[in-house]
């Protein structure tokens, strides 16, 4: 028998349609059991929320009139601590002066019948132990007072100047004292000289606490002091002292705590008043609200069950009505392939199964090819590997299928500092930070635009948008874009952003617009998007030249003036933010200023690393502190080699050399100008500057020729004249020694260079 149920269930769980059925009922019957619970937590809550606030209020209430009533009392106080009659008492030389006494007795009389709360007043001299009350009255020594075992209060001031506490009344002084007292110093000239102490009625302080009846809901509330002891107490119902602890200790941050105490649901709310530091506590049951919640929950659950067999049966009357052709196929397939052991045949849900997965599969491939297609076209339009345009409609239309003729806008992203970047993250790592940079473009743009991404290498990203719906503008994504690149990978990003285009052929054009206006982050910083529009206008009369200005650096750097080097850098660097040429010639100019400010540097010195590779991704300020990296360590070396007397000499030998740049000098001339000879000036200047005196006088001679090769039209054999050489075959060997190329290449190569840069 166990057998064959077990059997039973084996086959019928193998079974889909019966194995459906079963995850559809058990989910429905979760869902609606769910439903049932929130149902009756959130009333619960409800009915808490609401019963807690009306609780609070009343506490409230109740601790406002008790708290106005400990504030009155304290004038009171305070109008007998300054009373003039009360000064003399405390400080006078005899204390019992019928007048004086007279007038006192007169004044607590007057503020005892003025207030509802306050049932006798106390005065007591600290020093001589002396009492004047009413209506008590006069007593000359403590012992001889019924109710002055508080006078121990004065301890317990510190800097406070009143104290509010429940208090032990003796036998005796029950009419005149009572237990709750608020006590007030009595400072004369700064100098505790006396103590207050004001009586206060219970049962009038604390009448407003009783609570009125309220829904047949059984409540208690209670007083307690700063070191936990109740002060006053009222209830409509028996609470144990157990219950009263519980609440608490289970009472929240906010003042309130629910909490089941002998199987009945209680509810706490707690209050402190800011006058007397009390605590007002209010506990109520709360059963008899819970138990229509109860009820509730109990009949939705009730509905749920029979919703859950109704959906039941409509769920196996729909499987054997649709999955009646399911069956039949089943049975056409068994011609084919029948299992021997399998009770129905084929299993039709493993072939269509398969089929599906095999279809996602190749979906998916389809999908992350054409995207790969697209990025590499966009690739190829940039690199200029693909310019017909037959070539981009063909392809385009082939990966862009879906894409409609409204506007194209390029975007090109660009890694801020990207040298500083690289060297920060390891070589794996630049690959997957860029591929997240394109990620988080996506997930901004997908929504509302059609977006390929594209990797131009190093620190360029490009991204294609297309508009979903007329009317959406790229540069509040692509700004949302960089500061949530900012926010998650930790490093800035600038962009630039051409203009749209309507035309697929014009996409170079869109990529270069974008570039140009990427340049542009050279004068407005980092983490910037820079429309094309908005440069588009930039107009430069005359190429940037600012060779005062570092030859200025250059003199400081080799004067030894740090000071000098950096305000040289500081204002080289405002010159080109005055002038605002072109980025990508102002970036040339200060990159070539670093270069020749390298070349200064002693050979016998390691090549400084602190300067960056590249300023086509820095900003002016970033730029100006490399380049004081740069001159400051160097102005230091120069300083130095300028304070020794051998570095003197040979710095006379270079003034020498740049004098006489175009005589047919050589080292003995050199030698001579100086007073040496020839051996001891070869040695001292290779000892300093780390080269030959001829080494030294060639590379001048070179440096002198470029500059008129380039900013002169003589011809080549009237440059060598100007630089020191006989013959114009001697001065062209040395030239291409030195530069790897003909003077006259040289000049094309580079007037062609700075035609292009300008353009």
């Amino acid at each position: 028998m166990a057998q064959s149920v077990k059997k039973w269930l084996k086959y019928n769980w193998a079974h889909t349609q019966i194995r459906l059925v079963l995850i559809l009922t058990v989910s429905v019957f979760l869902i609606i059991l769910a439903v049932s619970l929130t149902s009756y937590y959130t009333s619960k809550s409800v009915l808490q929320e609401e019963l807690s606030e009306l609780q609070r209020q009343m506490l409230q209430l109740n601790m406002n009139v008790i708290d106005d009533s400990i504030r009155e009392s304290d004038q009171v106080a305070i109008q007998v601590a300054l009373n003039d009659n009360i000064y003399k008492f405390l400080t006078g030389k005899v204390q019992n002066s019928y007048s004086n006494i007279s007038e006192a007795y007169q004044l607590l009389t007057t503020l005892i019948s003025n207030s509802t709360y306050i049932k006798s007043i106390y005065v007591y001299d600290l020093e001589r132990e002396s009492f004047l009350s009413i209506p008590q009255g006069y007593s000359s020594n403590r012992l001889n007072f019924v109710d002055s075992e508080w006078v121990t209060v004065a301890s317990e001031f510190g800097d406070r100047m009143t104290v509010i506490k429940k208090r032990p009344v003796p036998e005796g002084a029950a009419g005149k004292g009572s237990d709750i007292t608020l006590f007030r110093k009595i400072l004369i000239q700064g100098e505790f000289k006396g103590i207050i102490a004001v009586n206060l009625k219970d049962e009038e302080l604390f009448d407003k606490l009783n609570p009125p009846v309220m829904n047949n809901l059984n409540r208690m509330r209670y007083i307690i002091d700063e070191h936990d002891d109740i002060l006053y107490s009222v209830s409509n119902y028996s609470f144990d002292q157990e219950a009263v602890d519980l609440a608490l200790t289970e009472l929240r941050e906010d003042g309130s705590g629910d909490m089941t105490f002998q199987n009945r649901q209680l509810l706490a709310n707690q209050l402190e008043s800011p006058v007397t530091g009390w605590r007002y506590i209010s506990i109520v049951e709360q059963d008899s609200l819970l138990a229509k919640s109860k009820r509730v929950a109990q009949v939705v659950l009730l509905v749920s069950i029979a919703a859950l067999a109704l959906g039941g049966l409509t769920i196996f009357y729909i499987n054997a009505a649709a999955f009646r052709p399911v069956r039949r196929l089943k049975q056409l397939f068994s011609t084919y392939d029948r299992k021997p052991d399998g009770p129905e045949g084929i299993d039709l849900e493993n072939l269509a199964g398969e089929l599906l997965s095999k279809h996602a599969h190749l979906s998916q491939l389809v999908r992350e090819t054409m995207s790969e297609a697209a990025s590499k076209l966009l690739t190829d339009i940039y690199t200029g590997n693909m310019s017909g345009k037959r070539d981009i409609q063909e392809k385009w239309s082939r990966y862009f299928g879906d894409w409609t003729t409204a506007p194209l806008t390029v975007a090109v992203l660009s890694i801020d500092r990207y040298e500083s970047w690289s060297r920060t993250f390891t070589g794996g790592d630049h690959s997957l930070l860029k591929f997240a940079l394109a990620n988080i473009a996506a997930e901004l743009f997908e929504p509302q635009w059609r977006i390929v991404c594209a990797d131009f290498g190093k620190d360029k990203t490009a991204i294609l948008l297309q508009p979903l719906q007329e009317g959406l503008h790229a540069g509040s994504k692509l700004e949302e874009a960089l500061e949530t690149v900012s926010r998650l990978l930790k490093f800035s990003v600038s962009a630039g952003v051409s203009t749209p285009q309507t035309d697929i052929t014009r996409l170079k054009q869109a990529m270069l617009e974008a570039e140009n206006a990427l340049t542009y982050r050279l004068y407005r910083g980092y983490g910037q998007v820079i429309p094309f529009h908005e440069v588009s206008g930039h107009e430069v009369r005359e190429p940037l030249t600012d060779e005062a200005a570092l030859a200025e650096v250059i003199q400081a750097v080799e004067s030894g003036s740090e000071q000098g080097a950096l305000e040289a850098v500081e204002r080289m660097i405002a010159g080109v933010r005055e002038e605002y040429g072109y980025p990508s010639a102002a970036a040339y100019f200060l990159q070539s200023a670093a270069e020749r400010i390298e070349q200064i540097r002693p050979s016998e010195e390691n090549a400084y690393t602190g300067i960056y590779e590249r300023f086509d991704t820095l900003c002016l300020d970033d730029i100006k502190d490399a380049f004081n990296r740069l001159v400051q360590p160097l102005a230091q070396r120069f300083r130095r080699l300028i304070e020794s007397k051998d570095f003197i000499m040979c710095h006379r030998m270079i003034d020498y050399m740049k004098q006489h740049l175009s005589e047919p000098i050589g080292i003995p001339e050199i030698s001579e100008s100086i007073g040496i000879s020839s051996s001891l000036a070869s040695q001292l200047f290779k000892q300093e500057t780390g080269e030959t005196i001829y080494n030294y006088l060639t590379s001048l001679r070179m440096d002198r020729a470029e500059e008129l090769l380039l900013k002169t039209d003589d011809r080549i054999s009237d440059i060598a004249q100007l630089v020191g050489y006989q013959h114009e075959n001697s001065f062209i060997r040395s030239f291409r020694k030195f530069k790897d190329i003909t003077p006259g290449k040289y000049r094309d190569m580079m007037r062609t260079r700075m035609d292009s840069l300008l353009e």
